[in-house]
């Protein structure tokens, strides 16, 4: 069928919502059947298509009416304001199509880097991953990665040429750009015939088009490479023409264990390829019963037998994706690995391993009540959701992304996907008394919904820090949590500096007060040395006499450990020193523990005020991990951000390891500038290693 003769035939009705041009006839409910089920995660950079490729496979199947529009925000996948706003998707979205009797669940992944928590949850509910690359653009660095990624864990891929009706987009050329990228196990299983009339399958014998008979011989070549039938290749090679049924079922079985990948050419606009890739989805791609699910083990830790895509089998699923809804509340779409959710069920919600992000463990016993089918932000009513099948759970009060749902009776815990590490600080504060206590109410519901959001406290500048993926990322938190009516701004990030002794100094404290009846009276001396950096504070007594007494003595280093945590120069905590109590007076009536407490803190004022005091800055261990060929211009950058460069190694994934030793304050934006220095193909990690001298 021809979606743009589908979508231009309903422009009369005017934009509306995806619910909206919801079609009565393309409801996809509940599957009953794990083999009939298709998990396909669309993956690929920003702006390649892959939301409107939803669409149209959504069109092309009755789903929807009619297709929506990127502008206008009308998509299914995109309904997120923030999405709406910047104009891409910055969340993951499931989009179920029905192509024979087989359900086809679509996971649209956001494409932009700062969202690849997204875009890993999509693959975790996935069985297979659809590469879609422009027809006239290029491929970039993050995709090749990606690719990696998926080669490692086996997923079978298939990738998708789009844009074929943009004046510019050459399908030839996209194919060698997929090989370049991907590896020669990348070929064409059709090509776009003139005018992008169709397509031609290139497995099929007799056709007189050269294209099609130039890419024939390495498409068979390459299946027969992964066939399990050893004559296939003595027989190609004596010029017996091969049954297309064994090609095909070769094909199919090399794809489902991903090994061969396939290249499909496709415009959503004009409906070009989309049978042949829903044939394709549903033929080659595997269903849940021929993936491994996850690893799982008990509640303390202790290892169980491995899952199986068992309908009847115990329950084990995972959120991959949480909202907050103003009417239903958090609303959880969840992959169910084993076992079957049922309405009205009790089921145990677990989660582990985030704490370091704001997330703390936590376990439930909760009462499924709602249970849907999800197209888009669209809910559909289902009583139950079989294993290998994706659904929408309502009103649960404990549950965040990446958590465990199991059964309340026998509870179990899913080993987590690879959550990547924030790395660039936003610093915020309510715009008033009101709305800090407003901020700290909405927060807790936004960082469960976002595990790639890790929330800090800083003890020493008293910040809230929200530690984000990119700008990009920054920007959907904050419109969330304004959304949610609270009112805050972005302040500059503080960073933890530390104040130290550079000099030996001698200091007097005196607190002696009278005001009639019972006074306060303290003296005591004290001499404070530096100490070499890292080995904190050390208290000496070398009272001679006993002038003051023992009880007291202790009362004057807590009031220098308390002044300690203020500062005494720049208000920042003071360290690696060593003081020693030299001598002071008492008197038998009005000196306290609080009195020596006071003059504890003075004597370390007034050594403060007669010595140098030296500012010290934190610096992390930094390992920056790029192609080669941004190596140089890599470590130029670091140099210029006041980094000493340590060594370099080989990365296991290819390409070299930077480690290097950075102020803190000069990485506050490194996440986007060495974003925009390698392309999007560099990545780094971080970790405290040491205060250091501030420079002069």
């Amino acid at each position: 069928m021809s979606v743009k003769g589908t979508r231009e035939t309903a422009k009369a009705t005017g934009s509306g919502t995806p619910e909206a041009r919801r079609s009565d006839n393309g409801s996809v409910l509940a599957a009953s059947d794990p083999a009939k089920i298709r998990n396909v995660a669309l993956v690929g950079h920003s702006g390649v298509g892959k939301s409107m490729l939803v669409e149209a496979l959504l069109a092309a199947t009755g789903a929807i009416n009619r297709m929506g529009s990127i502008s206008e925000g009308t998509t299914v996948s995109d309904s997120d304001p923030s999405a709406i706003h910047q104009q891409r998707s910055v969340t993951l979205s499931v989009a179920p199509i029905l192509v024979g009797d087989i359900k086809v669940n679509l996971i649209d992944t956001p494409g932009y880097t700062d969202f690849t928590g997204e875009l890993r949850a999509g693959l975790r509910a996935a069985d297979a991953a659809l590469f879609v690359v422009s027809g006239n653009d290029g491929i970039d660095g993050a995709t090749i990665a990606l690719w990696g990624e998926c080669e490692k864990i086996r997923m079978p891929r298939t990738v998708v040429v789009s844009k074929l009706d943009h004046p510019r987009a050459d399908f030839s050329a996209a194919v060698v750009r997929c090989q370049e990228a991907f590896g020669d196990g990348v070929l064409p299983l059709y090509l776009p015939a003139e005018g992008n009339q169709g397509l031609m399958g290139v497995l099929h014998s007799g056709s007189d088009h050269e294209a099609v008979e130039e890419a024939r011989g390495p498409l068979i070549e390459g299946i027969i490479a992964e066939s399990e039938d050893e004559t296939l290749l003595d027989r190609y090679l004596g010029g017996e023409e091969l049954p297309l049924a064994d090609l095909i079922t070769d094909l199919e079985t090399a794809v489902a264990r991903g090994s061969f990948f396939p290249v499909m050419p496709t415009s959503a606009e004009t409906g070009l390829g989309l049978p042949e890739l829903m044939a394709l989805m549903t033929d080659a791609l595997p269903s849940p019963l021929e993936r491994t699910p996850p690893a799982a083990m008990k509640l303390d830790g202790s290892s169980l037998k491995a899952l199986d895509c068992d309908p009847a089998g115990r329950l084990a699923a995972e959120v991959v994706r949480t909202t907050v809804d103003p009417f239903l509340g958090r609303v959880c779409l969840v992959r169910v690995f084993s076992g079957t959710l049922r309405e009205d069920s009790s089921i145990h919600i677990g989660g582990r391993g985030l704490a370091n992000r704001g997330h703390e463990d936590h376990d439930a016993d909760e009462r499924l009540t709602h249970l849907y089918s999800p197209v888009g932000s669209s809910l559909k009513a289902v009583p139950q959701c079989i294993a290998g099948d994706i659904c929408a759970i309502s009103k649960l009060t404990s549950a965040e992304t990446g958590d465990t749902v199991s059964d309340r009776e026998t509870p179990l815990l899913i080993e987590t996907w690879n959550m990547p590490e924030p790395l660039m600080p936003i610093a915020i504060e309510g715009a008033s008394r009101s709305d800090e206590d407003a901020l700290a109410k909405s927060i807790g519901k936004v960082a469960a919904a976002d595990p790639t959001l890790r929330l800090e406290r800083n003890q020493d500048t008293h910040q809230l820090i929200l530690w984000c993926m990119g700008e990009a990322h920054a920007d959907v938190v904050l419109d969330r949590l304004r959304g949610q009516g609270v009112k805050l701004q972005t302040v500059d990030v503080i960073t933890p500096l530390r104040e130290t002794f550079a000099t030996k100094a001698t200091g007097h404290g005196r607190h002696v007060k009278q005001s009639g009846g019972h006074g306060q009276f303290a003296i005591c001396d004290i001499e404070v040395e530096p100490l070499a950096r890292g080995e904190g504070f050390t208290f000496t007594d070398k009272i001679v006499g006993g002038v003051i007494p023992g009880t007291f003595v202790t009362s004057v280093e807590k009031g220098v450990r308390s002044q300690m945590l203020k500062g005494v120069s720049a208000g920042f905590p003071v360290v690696d020193i060593k003081v020693t109590l030299l001598g002071g007076k008492t008197h038998s009536v009005d000196s306290s523990d609080a009195a020596f407490q006071a003059a504890g803190a003075l004597a370390l004022r007034e050594a403060a005020a007669a010595a140098k005091i030296q500012l010290l800055e934190p610096v992390s261990s930094v390992v920056v991990s790029v192609p080669d060929e941004h190596v140089g211009a890599v470590m130029s950058d670091l140099s210029g951000r006041r980094g000493r460069v340590t060594g370099t190694t080989a990365d296991e994934g290819g390409g070299t390891e930077i480690s290097a030793e950075v102020p803190d304050q000069e990485l506050l934006r490194y996440a986007i500038e060495l974003r925009a220095l390698t392309a999007g193909t560099g990545r780094f990690r971080r970790s405290y290693l040491r205060h250091d001298p501030v420079p002069r």
